[in-house]
């Protein structure tokens, strides 16, 4: 890799977001697509939806650029985010029902685990891929709730992946890195545009390709070290989504009923995006300490963090209700 490349791509990326986001204020103002607030809603004001065009377009464009430089096999994984952001869009102008939606994740994710094989990835990277996709991109699309929250949970987690990656793994991280960075200005610390389910869902989508493709690596040390920087946002998703399923809830449905959403309403959106990189960049600091420990310490260490901010997670809950009811 030539010193120059990662920084005239990472420009790149930086511009393409920035301007497609840009374009998409201006278009979601001329069509009337905004999210207005409601009981399901966290902010205040109609704001724009869609601003995520930029990252997904720059994502593209660094397939493309890896299938051309680098191996054939990326055209696979540029299909799969072309068919996340599509979808994405669509919804973003038209509403779709959730089973559509989850069905063109599952193939975006086979796009995925093809691709990697293809890039002669192990059967394992491919299998993880299948199961990430429609995971990390429906996660994503559940924590877009707030200003600043998804897209800087995704440059903390691709500055993460940059770090720990080579080849063409680290191009891809440092492009999305640059790509949140053009977005964000117009999300924090207050909402102009809203990343919307285009922009979400490439979030989750390239986060899910670089969770697979450092299993297949072998670089970054034991493989659950690599769920570390998406980890806050799994557990966050996870145990609300668990939560709505047990109480028979519609859980595909938004709701006001996340740990960052409950946080929001005391503290404000800034206080809490804050304290989300933090928790992030703990779990960052516990990967790169332990990505070249003993595979005992790597397992041991994620399942402590794991199980530790499960505790806090469901304990914070508990106060927040209590609270609400006046008895802390």
């Amino acid at each position: 890799m030539r010193w120059f490349e990662p920084v005239l791509l990472a420009a790149a990326a930086f511009a393409i977001s920035g301007f497609g986001t840009v374009w998409a204020r201006a278009h979601a103002r001329s069509r009337g697509l905004m999210d207005l607030p409601g009981e399901r809603r966290s902010h205040v004001v109609p704001t724009p939806r869609g601003g995520g065009v930029g990252i997904a377009l720059a994502g593209l464009c660094a397939c493309g650029w890896l299938a051309w430089t680098r191996d054939s096999g990326w055209m696979w994984i540029g299909g799969g985010l072309a068919l996340v952001a599509s979808v994405g869009w669509w919804d973003d102008h038209r509403p779709l029902p959730a089973w559509p939606r989850l069905l063109a994740h599952l193939v975006a994710g086979a796009c995925l685990a093809a691709g990697l094989l293809a890039l002669s990835a192990s059967a394992a990277a491919a299998v993880a891929a299948l199961l990430l996709v429609p995971v990390l991109v429906n996660v994503w699309n559940f924590i877009d709730g707030i200003d600043g929250l998804a897209t800087s949970q995704a440059l903390l987690a691709a500055l993460a992946f940059g770090w720990v990656l080579d080849g063409a793994g680290r191009l891809l991280a440092l492009m999305l890195a640059a790509a949140c960075c053009g977005f964000l200005p117009f999300n924090l610390p207050k909402a102009r545009i809203f990343l919307g389910d285009i922009g979400s869902g490439a979030l989750g989508y390239l986060l899910a390709a670089l969770v697979a493709i450092g299993l297949s690596s072998g670089s970054t040390g034991w493989w659950p070290l690599l769920l570390l920087p998406v980890a806050s946002c799994l557990i966050d998703a996870g145990l609300t989504l668990a939560g709505r399923v047990v109480r028979g809830e519609r859980w595909w449905q938004p709701h006001v009923q996340h740990l960052y959403q409950r946080l929001a309403r005391s503290l404000g959106h800034p206080r809490v995006t804050l304290g989300y990189a933090g928790w992030t960049a703990l779990s960052i600091g516990i990967m790169l300490g332990l990505y070249r420990a003993p595979e005992g310490w790597a397992r041991a260490g994620t399942a402590a963090f794991f199980g530790l901010s499960m505790v806090a997670w469901r304990g914070l809950h508990r106060r927040l209700g209590n609270a609400s009811e006046g008895t802390v």
